[in-house]
């Protein structure tokens, strides 16, 4: 099979789909690789070092043109052009991005979205490590925008001899949530985790002790924890579908003045009220005295990382749907599930459910646990 390494277009988006260790595999198994010229780049991933693993270096429209298309982030409209009706692996969010859905159902696109290929025990393999980057992400970027020249309360998440760290308030213990209060206990700071789970709050208290503080998730609650905060950190996903609205503007009008507000959650739609998609270079904007971060594509801060991670979480599926083409998601339920759309219409339910006006089938594979 011919695949298609385009270079990524977001805002400083450092991460690229295949690593040249990647393309070697695949050359091996008797596939035709053909890498954008500079793909790499922002992981320091060499053209040389794709054309050493036995790739060819071609054009835009060279990895774009190829029967299955390997990317990072969801095409932006800049990209709608190049759709057609091939394989396109990749994130999407598409509950959250009409245009995009209408885009791939136009382009006859058979698309397969990492965030929703989930295993049979509810776990989503791919993107776990990219929840878990832009958790940990969250709490150095909130930690920097604390910082007075940059608008911030001019705290310090770990506090000073004598002084208390700074206030974080975790909204989610999932992948996300749990490294991003891992992260806020490793540098000092005043840690608070909220969750409808009880168990995941039981492990957060078992693991770090009297070190964090884990309140069950509620209206009240969050209200109650948000009065004293200085960094929020939104972590709230439900697979596929737009994310829940936990924090109202009304709340952000009674934080404290320079306070920060992570979302995460901002490629499903955020789950704060006033969040809207930033970039890494025009990252926060100021609502009612606080800055509410929401960068759209956190773990390309830090590329090399970050392409190593999502490169070794999909190398089994990529190899997959190149051995098999789209035979693969008919025999590999996790991939199955990542279906969003085939054939002009939409196939996951989570998404069929947000664009209810859009053609729809139903499932190749129901979301494990229905």
């Amino acid at each position: 099979m011919r695949i298609g390494v385009p270079t990524e277009v977001k805002n400083r988006e450092t991460r690229v789909a295949l690593t040249p260790e990647g393309a070697r595999r695949l050359v091996a198994a008797g596939h035709d690789v053909v890498v954008q010229e500079g793909a790499g780049a922002g992981s320091f991933l060499t053209d040389d070092a794709y054309r050493a693993a036995g790739a060819r270096i071609g054009s835009r429209d060279d990895a774009w043109g190829a029967a299955l298309v390997l990317k990072v982030k969801e095409p932006v409209p800049e990209e709608y052009a190049l759709l057609s009706d091939n394989l396109l692996f990749t994130f999407l969010h598409l509950a959250a991005n009409e245009p995009l859905a209408r885009a791939l159902i136009a382009a006859g696109t058979t698309a397969v979205s990492y965030d929703t290929v989930q295993e049979d025990d509810g776990s989503l393999p791919i993107l776990a490590p990219m929840s878990a980057i832009a958790g940990a992400l969250a709490v150095i970027e909130g930690g920097h925008h604390l910082l007075s020249p940059y608008g911030g309360r001019g705290v310090l998440l770990g506090g000073a001899p004598g002084v208390a760290g700074a206030r974080v308030v975790v909204i989610g213990a999932g992948v996300a949530g749990t490294a991003a209060l891992h992260q806020a206990v490793v540098a000092g700071a005043d840690a608070v985790v909220l969750d409808l789970d009880a168990a995941r709050l039981d492990a957060a208290a078992q693991r770090y002790g009297d070190r964090v503080r884990a309140v069950a998730s509620s209206p009240d609650a969050i209200e109650t924890e948000l009065a004293d905060a200085d960094l929020v950190i939104g972590a709230v996903l439900v697979p596929g579908r737009p994310a829940p609205m936990v924090v109202p503007h009304r709340l952000v009008e009674r934080m404290r003045p320079g306070s920060v507000l992570v979302d995460i959650a901002i490629d499903q739609g955020g789950c704060f009220e006033d969040s809207r998609p930033t970039t890494h270079d025009d990252p926060v904007y100021v609502v009612a005295g606080s800055l509410m971060y929401a960068v759209a594509n956190m773990p390309g801060a830090v590329g090399a990382t970050a392409t190593a991670a999502l490169a070794h979480a999909a190398a089994g599926y990529v190899d997959a749907l190149a051995a098999r083409g789209r035979s693969a998601l008919e025999n590999l339920p996790a991939l199955g599930r990542g279906l969003n759309v085939d054939a002009g219409t939409l196939r996951c339910r989570a998404v069929a459910q947000a664009h209810p006006h859009l053609p729809s089938l139903p499932p190749l594979r129901e979301a494990a646990g229905r």
